[in-house]
């Protein structure tokens, strides 16, 4: 009996160390392992609130702003803390619905109960000011300062680019975003975003039951500081900038002016354009879906994605591949006899004298001169084949950055196109093409695809005779020695320095008395090229190349007006002006720019398309 009662004495011993056991094992894993009941007590006493750094500043080649920051703010809600609040009170305050409540918020605790989610972004700081008195109806609720970007010019969109929030797929990849975060979307914003942004900092604060804010959490201990995101200086002039956007307004093309001694673009220009600040704020969804579905694609930057047939501009590059491979000299003559006549095909010419030496040609750009040329160009027998001639002087073509993208900091830039041997072997078979079948590439037309920064840059690269720089549109990074090294490297084209000293002579001829006069001004030499492309859709597309001064060329650029006909009608009277507004910070023709300024191009083409389908 006695060894009875002893079992059980050892017995109820085990089950009292056993129950300690576990008592001591559960309070262990509540108050080391599992912090979910300190999370809750803290954040019901504590509130972590993400300070956003302000993005950096832009401004343009001269110092002049671009783009600043605007204080806004985001209602943040953290589920757990949430109380019965005035439900329509809320409504009336930020214009809402209580349906809208209701979703968002049980989103939010899907998201987390007692982590903060974004409730309502970007309030006014009118509708801001009433919150804040009645901030403490409603608990759970606080506002982040979050900021926007402004913009004072209303010009340079394309280039300068929008904000957005962030994905989920991007939250996901970088551990500095979360949601709710915002993004560079398009131009400078998304190439330089981490240049931009900054670095997030953090505040505890240290609320009471009705949440309201009683001061710092252990006086900021653990607090830390944004970092605002550094300024950079693009190598935009907004004087030039502003000037190629009224003057493109109610016309569609673009103009990309670059700098040819470094390679900084000065102007580019896609209309039709739109007001940067569109896209700020809670309107940029609305306003966004609104030009998005504009007939005339306002939010496409056609400087960088367009492609169009280089027209009579490509006739200088064919004209140096020429020199370069010996198949003409400055002297070699072509007669014209209003056209180039071959095999049955003809490529109709202007009238003009006859016939023409090489600068002779540039001057009056003569058709007949180039489909010589391109013919015996491809037809030279040195090659032993139509093919091997072609892919060499394709060779010459994509030396200039044609048919591949030339690299720039703004990243939607497409390559263009330049047809190879295996597109028109596929097209018409393998040895069954000639130099006659592809004899529109000789006037820059047929399957050619250049994009306006593309023929700006073959404008640059002609300047500075015979290279060029990438173009970027960064000069100066904060705090930092130099921007990409890439864009100090200089590349050379396949043609010597001395056919580019004769094209150049052509190019101040076509100005001076050729077929872009209208270009042509007593105090600066400009040399230029006028091209007028074929356009199956409608009107000829007007096309004017250029750069300024002759020597020490300070700006070259390219000027492309859809549906305006010849190319000195349009272009080249925008080119004029753009090259005296950099240059001489002035306008001496006035008559001229309020006619460029007076033409709505865009109803004229608007008008002959609805009689077509009538």
């Amino acid at each position: 009996m006695q060894h009875q009662y002893s079992e059980r004495k050892y017995i109820i011993s085990g089950i009292a160390v056993l129950v300690s056991i576990l008592y001591l094992s559960r309070l262990f894993y509540l108050q080391i392992i599992d912090d979910s009941y300190k999370l809750s007590s803290e954040n019901n006493s504590q509130r972590q609130v993400t300070q956003y750094p302000a993005r950096g500043v832009l401004t343009d080649r001269r110092g002049k702003i671009l783009v600043y920051n605007e204080a806004a703010y985001d209602l943040m809600v953290i589920p757990r803390q949430l109380k019965l609040f005035d439900t329509l009170d809320m409504c009336r305050v930020l214009e809402i619905t209580p349906e809208f409540v209701r979703k968002t918020l049980k989103d939010a605790r899907a998201y987390s109960r007692y982590k903060p989610s974004l409730f309502l972004k970007q309030l006014s700081p009118e509708t801001y000011a009433v919150l804040q008195e009645k901030l403490y109806k409603f608990p759970g609720f606080f506002v982040q300062t979050r900021t926007l970007r402004k913009y004072p010019r209303k010009i340079a969109a394309h280039v300068l680019g929008y904000i957005g929030e962030v994905d989920e797929a991007k939250t996901m990849d970088d551990a500095y975003y979360k949601s709710g975060d915002y993004i560079g979307i398009s131009g400078i914003e998304k190439s330089y975003e981490e240049n931009l942004r900054g670095t997030k900092g953090v505040s505890i604060f240290l609320v009471d039951v009705h949440n309201r804010i009683k001061g710092s959490y252990k006086n900021g201990k653990y607090d830390t500081l944004p970092i605002p995101g550094l300024n950079i200086e693009t190598s935009i002039d907004a004087r030039i900038q502003e000037l190629g956007e009224k003057l493109m307004q109610n016309k569609t093309g673009s103009i990309v002016a670059i700098e040819p001694a470094t390679g900084e673009i000065l102007a580019l220009v896609s209309s039709p354009a739109y007001d940067p600040n569109l896209l700020v704020g809670r309107v940029r969804a609305s306003n966004y879906q609104r030009l998005s579905e504009d007939s005339l694609k306002p939010l496409f930057n056609r400087a960088l994605m367009a492609k169009y047939p280089p027209g009579s501009t490509f006739k200088l590059i064919n004209g140096m591949i020429g020199l370069q491979e010996g198949i003409i000299t400055p002297q070699t003559k072509f007669s014209c006899n209003m056209g180039y006549h071959s095999g049955g095909i003809t490529v109709a010419c202007h009238k003009h004298p006859s016939p023409l030496d090489y600068l002779g040609s540039i001057q009056n750009s003569c058709n007949a001169y180039y489909c010589n040329v391109f013919r015996d160009i491809l037809d030279d027998r040195s090659f032993g084949s139509v093919s091997n001639s072609f892919s060499n002087w394709r060779r010459h073509v994509a030396s200039f950055g044609f048919g591949s993208k030339l690299g720039s900091d703004l990243l939607n830039e497409l390559p263009g196109f330049i047809p190879d041997v295996p597109y028109y072997d596929k097209y018409f078979g393998k040895n069954r093409w000639k130099s006659l079948t592809v004899i529109s590439l000789a006037i820059g037309q047929g399957e050619l695809g250049i994009t306006p920064i593309q023929l700006a840059n073959m404008t640059a690269t002609i300047a500075n005779r015979g290279f060029y720089y990438i173009p970027h549109i960064i000069r100066k990074i904060e705090n930092r020695d130099s921007i990409d090294h890439k864009y100090r490297i200089k590349h050379y084209t396949t043609i010597d320095k001395q056919y580019f000293d004769l094209v150049v002579e052509g190019m101040e001829m076509v100005v001076k008395a050729g077929t872009a006069r209208v270009a042509y001004m007593d105090s600066i030499k400009i040399c230029g090229k006028t091209g007028t492309a074929e356009n199956p859709h409608g009107e000829a597309h007007s096309i004017f190349v250029a750069f300024a001064p002759k020597d020490n060329p300070k700006i070259a650029l390219a000027v492309f007006v859809e549906n305006a006909g010849f190319g000195a009608t349009w272009a080249a009277p925008i080119a004029r002006l753009m090259i005296e507004k950099y240059l001489r910070d002035t306008i001496t023709n006035p008559e001229l720019e309020q006619r460029i300024l007076d033409g709505d191009l865009n109803s004229r083409v608007n008008k002959v398309v609805a009689k077509k389908r009538k």
